[in-house]
Parts: structure tokens; C-alpha cells; sequence
């Protein structure tokens, strides 16, 4: 029998069910914090956090599929250092094709319209997995033996199971693609519908399992692509994959609930339980909510100039792994006036400095060659970074291991 868009309704919850539920509500507290992250950002300073979560989305998303390749290892590997071993070295290959695909999304900018298309969804997999030799796309059995190999970009020619759950044939994947790519586009939603539907077309896509390989990255990479193309500014500066993964059994067991067929009568109108599709809703709202939360808090002006502070007093103290060297106490002001306007002129980070010309350049120097400071030219604007040393104490509890 043929798969037809109608095996995976609801598309979302009924009206009925959404006006009993914390839906609507969790929704706008979506959009409110998230629009008050990026309202208080400076632009520069957004692009330098979406640039250092780039990895940190890499290792939180990977995680959540058994890959533990830590951040560090991940930044040796994308400068050309990889592991002896070959499991580790495999491990840290699979996190930098993430990255490239990461990357490749946010150079292309996809609109509402490109982004919801069968060929965007097949061409975030080939980037993916464009990037990884060939013994890294076999799908092996239990026994080690080849079963199946991934072909980058292309949807599954074959049957598979994935725990209680069979998806769709194969064959009819095409048509049922672009029949998900019409159900869940944002033109069809008003209001606090368009960040429900996101999160209800990311269970939708992982049940329909279009790829042999690879549908839990693409479905999260999708995700956070289609938040940020709903006009949420500040995904990209905080980490919804974070969240899943420091949750992760409840995630795979609210995905693995909403497979269900409708329980009963009072369960929805569609084949899918509407219930177990509101539970998983409401976990990744209020997931995103959490979020935002935790990078809102850190990122407060009050607490990054303790943060940045307490790193200086760090080094001083010589408590920073990786680095040696102690800065004056005046590079905390620096920084933090770096960070609050995003860019700082040279001519005013001298007179921040409080010193005599050379004094000051020798400081500003220093800062420029560990990463703290960054520029374009010698003649432009200083902009604050997030130097690995320094991650620790501008955001603890990003990664595993507490300052």
C-alpha cells in the first residue's frame, strides 16, 4: 500500500488540543526570550557566539548519536591535527563534516521556501556526508558485516526498522518528501502555529527516516535553520542540541512515543497520537526555552564583566590550561567594553588601557595573538572572541567540565 501524507497526521495538534495545552503560551516565551538575547547583543559579538557554538552544537548533536568527540578535539581536528587512533580519528572526522554542513547552511541563507524543498533537505545530507570517506558511510549489522552504505544526498532505496518503528517504503519517499515539505511550510501557519509546526516537523521527518543514515543531524540541523527563518534572531547564539543531549533518554523516548498510532477516540483525528505528538512539543519549546535561559544569564553585562574578571585573575593565578603568561589587570576592562560594543576602536582601547602608548600596544598585542581580541586588518576595529582557553569562564557548563 502506498504511504500517503496522511499516514503521518496530525500535522499539529487540533485547534481543540492546542487551546488545553501550554503550546501557544510556550511558544510566545519562545519568541520573547529569544528577541530579548538578541536585543541586547552587539551584531559583532552575536557573530563571534555563533561562530564558537558552531562546534558546540557539532558535539552536542553528535553526542546524542554515541559520538563523544570532545570541543577541543574537534578544533584540533579542524586545524589538520587528528588522532593516531583510528576510531578517534573516525569520530573526529564525522564532527567536522558537521561543522562544513553547519557552515554550508548558514553561507547559502536558505528562505522559508528553499529551506522547506526535498532537494535543501537533500543537500544539508550530502554536505554532510560528502565529507566523509567511504568506510565511513557503511552501515554495518550486528556481526560487522556491510548491510547497507550511505549515498550522500540521496533519499533510501531500501526497508529498515528503526526499534518499534518501520517507516515509510522506500519507494515512496519521493512523493511523500515533498508532500512533508508542503504540510509543514510556514505560509500555512499563523501566529504561535509557526514555532509549533517546527517542532512537529522535526518528529515528522525523523518518522518518515528518508535517508539510510543521518536523520537525527539533518532533522536537528533543519530544526535550527527553520527557528532562525521564523525571525528568532538568536538561534545560533544559544544551543538547542545542548538541551536535547543533556536530556537525551527523555528526547529518544518522546520521539519514539509520538511513532504511536492514535490511542482511542480521544486522541486527535489523524493515525498518529496527537497526545504524544503535544508531549513531544512541549519538551522541545520548553528545551529551547531553557536555553536561551542559560546563555541569556551568562551573557547579562553585569556577569560577563565577573566572567571575564575571574579569567584574568585565572591566569594571573596560572590556572588556565593551555596558555601561559600573565595579563594585566586592565585587559579585563578591555575585553569587556570589547564585548559589550562588539567592535572597539583601536584608538579607544588605547585610552582604556590607561598606559603609555608601547605599554599599550604591547598589551593589545598580547590579547590579538591568544585570541581574545581579533581583526580584519591592521587598520580595523578590535572585536571581542571566545578563545578555547577562555570558554571555561565566559560560559560554564557550555561542555563537560566546570571551571
Amino acid at each position: 500500500m502506498t504511504t500517503t501524507e496522511h499516514q503521518f497526521t496530525p500535522f499539529i495538534p487540533s485547534e481543540q488540543a492546542l487551546s488545553q495545552s501550554e503550546l501557544p503560551d510556550l511558544a510566545v516565551s519562545l519568541a520573547r526570550a529569544d528577541a530579548k538575547l538578541a536585543g541586547h547583543l552587539a551584531e559583532a559579538t552575536q557573530d563571534a557566539i555563533r561562530r564558537h557554538m558552531a562546534v558546540i552544537n557539532s558535539y552536542y548533536s553528535n553526542l546524542i548519536e554515541g559520538n563523544r568527540t570532545l570541543p577541543h578535539e574537534i578544533r584540533v581536528a579542524q586545524r589538520g591535527d587528528y588522532a593516531d587512533d583510528q576510531a578517534k580519528r573516525d569520530l573526529q572526522l564525522e564532527s567536522v563534516a558537521h561543522i562544513h554542513a553547519q557552515n554550508w547552511i548558514e553561507e547559502q541563507s536558505p528562505n522559508q521556501d528553499r529551506l522547506y524543498s526535498p532537494g535543501f533537505l537533500k543537500d544539508m545530507h550530502r554536505e554532510f556526508y560528502s565529507q566523509l570517506p567511504e568506510h565511513l558511510r557503511e552501515i554495518k549489522d550486528t556481526d560487522g558485516k556491510v548491510k547497507a552504505r550511505v549515498a550522500p544526498g540521496e533519499w533510501r532505496r531500501g526497508e529498515v526498522k528503526i526499534g518499534r518503528h518501520i517507516p515509510p517504503p522506500a519507494g515512496d519517499l519521493p512523493a511523500l518528501m515533498r508532500h512533508f515539505c508542503v504540510a509543514y511550510h510556514p505560509s500555512r501557519f499563523t501566529g504561535d502555529k509557526k514555532l509549533i509546526a517546527v517542532m512537529c516537523a522535526h518528529h515528522r521527518l525523523v518518522w518518515i527516516h528518508p535517508f539510510v543514515d543521518g536523520n537525527g543531524r539533518i532533522a536537528r540541523l533543519f530544526t535550527d535553520r527553520g527557528l532562525y527563518c521564523l525571525g528568532l534572531d538568536g538561534a545560533g547564539a544559544w544551543c538547542l542540541s545542548r538541551g536535547l543531549a543533556r536530556t537525551v533518554d527523555t528526547y529518544k523516548n518522546l520521539l519514539a512515543r509520538a511513532d504511536f498510532n492514535r490511542q482511542g477516540t480521544y486522541d486527535g483525528r489523524g493515525l498518529l497520537s496527537e497526545k504524544n505528538l503535544l508531549d513531544f512539543c512541549e519538551y522541545m519549546l520548553k528545551t529551547a526555552i531553557d536555553q536561551i535561559h542559560y546563555i541569556d544569564e551568562l551573557l547579562k553585562l553585569e556577569t560577563m564583566q565577573k566572567r571575564i574578571a575571574s579569567y584574568i585573575r585565572a591566569r594571573n593565578d596560572e590556572r588556565v590550561p593551555g596558555i601561559s603568561g600573565k595579563l594585566r589587570d586592565v585587559a579585563a576592562l578591555v575585553l569587556y567594553h570589547a564585548f559589550i560594543n562588539g567592535e572597539l576602536e583601536k584608538s579607544m582601547a588605547h585610552e582604556l588601557c590607561g598606559m603609555p602608548e608601547r605599554s599599550a600596544r604591547r598589551l593589545l598585542s598580547q590579547l590579538k595573538n591568544e585570541g581574545l581580541l581579533t581583526e580584519t586588518s591592521a587598520k580595523s576595529p578590535l572585536r571581542w572572541a571566545i578563545p578555547e582557553h577562555a570558554e571555561p569562564w565566559y560560559f560554564p557548563e557550555l561542555v563537560p567540565g566546570v571551571v
